[in-house]
């Protein structure tokens, strides 16, 4: 199993639909939510892409010398960019990074975002663009000079001459559910995403992609993107999520419901309808809950519980076959820790940051007295 943090570029504060408690998205705010996951041993942090967001791949960059170990997963996008210029980007920050890079594959699911960044194609043409996009990318990143002509992209000669330092290209993942993006991403991808459905749907999309990448020969990963709010009891987990949406009213959940209704993603469909702009049934699967969803685009669950609880319905959606699990939580950084601290203890973490070397280590809480490791000391108060 592989935990990843996120990198909010679009905000962030301690509650949802509201400026009280936001924080400014500064430089410095970026830098200390990606060491901190770099130093808690997260594999990688996600960073978002959309016209909400600062840029992702110019974010990514400026946070590699801050960091040793963490990878970037950054959104290439078909339609927005040219293959050839992509590959060379995706090149040059893998060599930088000294491999740091994975690549998220991004069509986009907003026609009307879409056609302000100049792109005027329907739902499945831009996922046709996507195909001839990344046999291109593909291409080119293991050392090809590409001639191709397709119904949207023609390139004649197109090539990378600094190769990347992972081979054959950085990973690439991508998340579409509707039927040509799941064919899209059995024939191109290594990762497939999918959002925090529960894990019935998780089963069947697991299974629909696994079949189709067998039918080309190929073999998949996969990965989910989901909130977390874990707590020491129940009581508290709950009481945090239920606080998260404090300030969300019925205004402003109709508000984002009409951004949604506008979006021809099948992937933000499935995620409206878990709640259907109700918040009286957030709880859509054991300690699934769908409140993120009700003002927020894109990943709108979160699992909420103990640690122990958390861990358990984590370890659900692995035996289904997940491997990656893409977290957040609000504040980002002190989420961070918070998940790291509470949950990592009870996964079975392949994790990137590894201290060696060191016999006395932290964490063990502040030292008792001056002297005394709590560890140490018997507890008789509880």
């Amino acid at each position: 199993m592989k935990a990843f943090w996120f990198i909010p570029t679009h905000g962030d504060s301690r509650y949802l639909g509201t400026s009280i408690g936001s924080r400014t998205i500064d430089y410095a705010y970026l830098r200390q939510i990606a060491q901190a996951a770099d130093s808690l041993g997260y594999n990688g942090v996600l960073l978002p892409t959309g016209r909400s967001c600062e840029d992702a791949w110019v974010v990514a960059s400026s946070l590699i010398p801050a960091t040793e170990r963490l990878k970037f997963l950054v959104a290439i996008r078909p339609g927005l960019m040219s293959p050839t210029v992509a590959a060379r980007m995706a090149a040059t920050f893998d060599r930088l990074s000294g491999g740091r890079l994975l690549i998220n594959v991004v069509t986009g699911g907003d026609p009307e975002e879409q056609q302000g960044d100049g792109l005027f194609l329907s739902h499945d043409e831009r996922y046709r663009v996507t195909d001839e996009f990344l046999e291109v990318w593909r291409r080119e990143l293991t050392g090809e000079t590409v001639d191709f002509t397709g119904e949207h992209l023609h390139i004649k000669g197109g090539k990378v001459l600094y190769p990347p330092v992972q081979k054959p290209y950085p990973p690439l993942y991508f998340g579409g559910s509707s039927s040509i993006g799941q064919a899209i991403a059995a024939k191109h991808v290594d990762v497939y995403l999918t959002w925090g459905e529960p894990p019935a749907q998780v089963k069947e999309k697991i299974e629909t992609v696994r079949a189709l990448a067998a039918k080309e020969g190929r073999e998949v990963r996969f990965g989910i993107r989901l909130h977390v709010i874990v707590r020491e009891t129940e009581q508290e987990a709950w009481a945090a999520a239920e606080d998260l949406i404090r300030y969300v009213d019925d205004n402003i959940i109709e508000a984002a419901q009409k951004v949604y209704a506008r979006m021809d993603s099948v992937g933000q469909q499935r995620m409206t309808a878990l709640h259907k702009g109700d918040r009286s049934h957030l709880e859509i699967s054991p300690n699934l809950w769908a409140g993120v969803g009700l003002v927020r685009g894109g990943a709108g669950t979160a699992l909420v519980g103990t640690p122990d609880v958390v861990a358990e319905r984590m370890r659900e959606y692995e035996a289904l076959g997940i491997e990656t699990f893409i977290l957040s939580g609000y504040p980002h950084l002190e989420e961070a820790y918070r998940v790291a601290e509470l949950l990592f203890p009870k996964l079975d973490l392949q994790p990137e940051s590894v201290l060696e070397g060191t016999s006395f280590l932290s964490p063990f809480g502040e030292i008792v007295a001056n002297e005394l490791v709590p560890s140490q000391v018997v507890n008789t108060t509880r």
